[in-house]
């Protein structure tokens, strides 16, 4: 893992520690967010939490007296730093309420990222690619601040604070295999990502989808996505009322996905078995972590999700930094 340097004096290394400060605020996520969900996608925000108004007839009345008995302006570190604090506190906010627990006995397969780790050992921008259907796009969350990818980045953000890391949302609501299938060359290999995270197979069980076609389609997509030179981490279904009230069907699709990453040497987060560990092992009620449809996660669902996941990415990346050997197909064991 990189270690985190202190400002230095010289101007130049200052300015560019205060760059890489600024990258961490979910304020500069428009490269994260390629397409942010649709209106009405997200869930409405509390009253009163919108903006508030400018209110210039305070401004106007401001007298000479007032103005020179202010501070004098705060400098552009300082601001800067106040920026990191405020990110960090976003981050760990919502998990005030409920903790957020790394899973016993859940057994992991990151495998080597390679890519992505010899870019941020060079110095070279990371691209990773959040590639998937609704649960990727974000539906069920607060805000787009809120959604996986940006939860992600910023993670990612404050564990490499000189890397230029920027993860784009690809996710889009209702599809699965076929339809991302359809897209994957224009909107994941076109952009020449390091890393593509990709959700599937919660879809194909809710539609009842043919099993080995969907294999088919997913394994010969993993296929393209390393030929173009990127990782690829597999993302199975969410552990929700509306998946396992069909209990054979997403074993079945949790089953398949792991075929594929086995087979293809590719990593694999296992969601389902992490979110039915919040359940039953940390007796957290599932409508802690998914919204009243029964389906979505809710902003603390995507956050826990996004922060295990990152857990792993940054173990895997450190092995890989320190010359530790890690097998493609290696598993872990948390906790972590």
């Amino acid at each position: 893992m990189s270690p985190h340097r202190p400002f230095c004096r010289k101007p130049r290394r200052a300015l560019s520690a205060v760059a890489a400060l600024l990258l961490l605020t979910p304020g500069s996520v428009a490269p994260l967010c390629a397409q942010t969900a649709p209106a009405g996608q997200h869930a409405a925000l509390s009253p009163g939490s919108g903006t508030e108004a400018a209110k210039p007839d305070a401004a106007k009345s401001e007298t000479a007296g007032d103005r020179a008995s202010q501070p004098p302006p705060r400098g552009i570190t300082e601001k800067a730093i106040d920026k990191v604090k405020e990110v960090a506190k976003s981050a760990s906010d919502i998990f005030n309420r409920v903790p957020c627990l790394p899973p016993k006995g859940v057994m992991t397969s990151m495998g080597s990222l390679s890519h992505v780790a010899s870019k941020l050992a060079a110095g070279l921008p990371v691209k990773i690619i959040a590639f998937g259907s609704s649960s990727t796009q974000g539906y069920g969350s607060s805000s787009p601040e809120f959604t996986y990818p940006n939860r992600l980045a910023a993670q990612l953000r404050r564990q490499y604070p000189t890397a230029d890391i920027t993860v784009i949302n690809r996710g889009r609501g209702g599809e699965d295999a076929p339809e991302m299938k359809t897209r994957l060359q224009t909107e994941v290999l076109d952009a020449h990502p390091d890393l593509v995270i990709w959700q599937v197979g919660t879809n194909a069980v809710l539609r009842n989808l043919d099993f080995t076609e969907t294999e088919k389609t997913i394994e010969e997509g993993v296929a393209r996505i390393q030929a173009a030179g990127a990782d690829v981490v597999l993302v199975d279904p969410q552990y929700s009322p509306r998946v396992i009230e069909r209990p054979e069907s997403a074993r079945g699709m949790v089953k398949l996905l792991g075929r594929i990453a086995a087979l293809r040497h590719v990593g694999i987060f296992p969601r389902f078995e992490v979110m039915r560990d919040w359940h039953e092992r940390q007796s957290i009620p599932i409508d802690k972590f998914v919204i009243a449809d029964g389906l979505h996660m809710n902003d603390w669902g995507y956050a826990c999700f996004a922060q295990l996941l990152g857990d792993d990415i940054i173990r895997s990346v450190g092995q890989i930094k320190v010359g530790a050997h890690v097998p493609a197909d290696v598993r872990a064991n948390r906790p972590m």
